[in-house]
């Protein structure tokens, strides 16, 4: 059994991007810059973006953190964004999810220009995304892409389950893996909540991604054997045993379900890492067309 190690996969790939760094300031050029906006002191999020500016400044980018209170009216927000999309010192943008109820999410997402969308989550990239042409993508697929390149694994004529069909990672994922690409071209069935016979579905999986943030939902009884496994969660489940009170869960089952895969993800140490990665990744890209 293969344990798919993101702290592994996403190394070499922030090491390759560092070089490139590297390469542009010796010409003279500034760094890419990546503008984070966080609103409130959500625990996960602050995890989260915390872990983006250190990795931005481990391979030599810049990046600019910009807080706002949770009680933030819309339109300060909007105009935030605004001042970022013509900033030509600012390559991608992004605004910490979830956000607090009054505040329109989608609105917020569309108000980033898709010249520095490096989450992936504006339409125009999406819709570019379905038709096959270079976008942003969004970054937990992306980093999932890049996972299965980095480990070689074989996804041609396979069959793909992906258990949910969020905007953010399994519909793009359903894409990803069913487009005509070198570790695309599987079959995909994109499951959900009214999905009908989920456990007879992923017995027959050859690749099951799990992004339905339950943890612990996919049993061994729910695997086939020799099954690539990927699990997308990240949910924090309260442990009086564990010095910060909590640990972190994915929607995998572990322990039992690696004893059938031939490959599969941890939790922490997995997708997490390759996220990261991913936006990273993005974020040159955008500072390239820009420059």
């Amino acid at each position: 059994m293969l344990i798919l190690d993101g702290k592994i996969a996403s190394a070499a790939i922030k090491e390759s991007l560092k070089t490139e760094v590297i390469a542009f300031t010796k010409q003279g050029k500034r760094a890419p810059h990546l503008a984070a906006i966080l609103i409130g002191n959500n625990g996960a999020s602050e995890t989260y973006v915390a872990s983006k500016v250190k990795n931005c400044a481990e391979i030599g980018f810049q990046s600019s953190l910009i807080r706002f209170d949770e009680n933030i009216n819309e339109k300060i927000l909007l105009d935030k964004i605004s001042e970022l999309n013509n900033d030509e010192n600012i390559d991608g943008i992004l605004v910490q999810l979830p956000l607090p109820k009054h505040i329109n999410e989608q609105k917020i997402i569309e108000a980033i220009s898709p010249l520095k969308d490096v989450d992936g989550f504006h339409p125009v990239s999406a819709g570019k995304l379905v038709q096959g042409l270079q976008t942003f993508i969004p970054a937990t697929p992306f980093g999932i892409m890049l996972m299965l390149e980095f480990y070689n694994i074989d996804t041609k004529g396979k069959h793909a389950v992906v258990i949910g069909r969020s905007n953010i990672v399994g519909r793009p994922m359903s894409i990803l893996l069913s487009s005509n690409t070198k570790y695309g071209n599987s079959t995909v069935t994109l499951c959900h909540s009214h999905t009908h016979n989920l456990k007879e579905i992923c017995l027959h999986a050859d690749i099951l991604v799990a992004a339905l943030g339950k943890p612990g939902f996919v049993k061994a009884d729910m695997v086939k054997e020799g099954a690539v496994i990927i699990d997308v969660g990240i949910t924090r489940v309260e442990d009086a045993t564990a010095k910060s009170g909590f640990r972190i869960k994915g929607d995998v089952s572990y322990t039992e379900v690696a004893e059938k895969a031939s490959a599969i993800t941890p939790v922490p140490g997995g997708v997490g890492l390759m996220t990261i990665a991913g936006l990273l990744k993005n974020t040159l890209q955008a500072y390239k067309q820009r420059m």
